[in-house]
């Protein structure tokens, strides 16, 4: 038996292999303790790179198969918690929908996760994160003011995917340990996306919000919150935005107070591109040097190689090595109860024997 540790030690976690969302959540849960156990299909492949299925055993099954549709099932009737990011339907069509799996198992919380939802028009489109972050708006309010930025998969994947979907079940999982009762999860990368704009979209019902890219103080509108590019090529943020932290950028930087005193939107343009070219004189690390500590709340923008090797990540243990392979630790800290990475990622099938002794289901 594998040792668990972590605030969920104790949950059983059922997971339907999928990409992107669902192997995040379930990296997540099992960073801080619950025992994730995959359903993989025949011929599935990982690798030690995985980074966002490390933590898990598998077991593989057909669930086109009527035997391993059954070995699913008995799993899910053991379980605590079972994850799917299917298409609407799919899990019904294969025998292993909410009805079936609360029949077998009331207290069960059932995760979905999908793009558009399990209903609407759009629920059984394809997509990508970009589509779903499109039609939440959230998509608009990122770039420049020419064209939107992709943010990589940060915020429908991850942020509106995966962290809403591990919130949502583990609420579900506390409603269920008071009341016996399971229920349905329908975790949407749209709406997920949307829900993390909630505040932008208050500022925009106020009027405090102007809908356009770089035209707002926290969006590249502002000289004092702004990235530029340095002199090797480099870049440096800058987040100055309350007024004793746009006085140290001013005194750290030796910049001219009288020209800088503003930090009126009618004066943002023509500062930015002061600051544009006054950053471009030397390169990132000398204006660190100058200002990294200075409280005018700039930081370098490093790359994925350089993060690691920072001093505060570094102190922090930020960063771990698993098999090799430099990866993010498991986050948020516990004090009592802190997570681990207990492995890395493993093969298909592998540790099937274990876990299923463990659940109570026969091989």
């Amino acid at each position: 038996m594998r040792t668990r540790q972590g605030p969920l030690a104790g949950m059983k976690v059922l997971e339907f292999a999928g990409i992107g969302p669902v192997p995040f959540c379930g990296m997540l849960l099992s960073d801080l303790g619950a025992d994730v156990l995959r359903v993989d299909r025949p011929g599935a492949s990982y690798d030690r790179f995985m980074v966002e299925t490390r933590g898990r055993r598998s077991i593989v099954c057909d669930l086109k198969d009527e035997a391993d549709r059954a070995r699913a099932l008995r799993l899910a009737a053991k379980a605590d918690v079972l994850l799917e990011g299917f298409r609407p339907g799919v899990m019904e069509r294969l025998g292993l929908g909410p009805e079936v799996a609360l029949a077998a198992n009331p207290a069960l919380v059932y995760g979905r996760m999908t793009g558009w939802g399990q209903d609407g028009p759009m629920a059984a489109q394809p997509g990508h994160d970009i589509d779903y972050i499109a039609l939440s708006g959230a998509l608009h309010a990122i770039g420049t003011a020419d064209a939107p930025v992709l943010p990589v998969n940060l915020v429908g994947d991850f942020g509106g995917g995966a962290l809403y979907l591990a919130l949502g079940v583990l609420a579900a999982w506390h409603h269920a340990r008071e009341h016996g009762k399971g229920q349905v999860v329908d975790c949407a990368m749209s709406e997920g996306s949307a829900s993390l704009m909630g505040m932008l979209y208050g500022h925009l019902a106020r009027g405090s919000w102007r809908d356009e890219r770089a035209a707002n103080i926290i969006d590249g509108g502002a000289h004092f919150y702004n990235v530029y590019r340095c002199a090797d090529g480099k870049w440096l943020a800058v987040g100055a935005i309350e007024p004793q932290f746009y006085q140290a950028l001013l005194a750290g930087a030796g910049l001219p107070i009288d020209e800088f005193a503003s930090q009126q939107p009618q004066d943002w343009s023509r500062l930015r591109d002061r600051l544009t070219s006054i950053f471009a004189t030397r390169p990132r690390d000398a204006w660190c040097e100058l200002l990294e500590h200075s409280g005018a709340c700039v930081a370098p923008v490093l790359s994925m190689a350089e993060a690691p090797a920072h001093p505060h990540n570094q102190a922090r243990s930020a960063f771990a090595t698993v098999d090799g392979v430099v990866q993010p630790a498991p986050v948020p800290r516990f004090s009592r109860t802190p997570g681990a990475i207990t492995h890395g990622p493993v093969q298909a099938g592998e540790g099937a024997g274990e876990a299923l002794s463990e659940w109570g289901v026969d091989p």
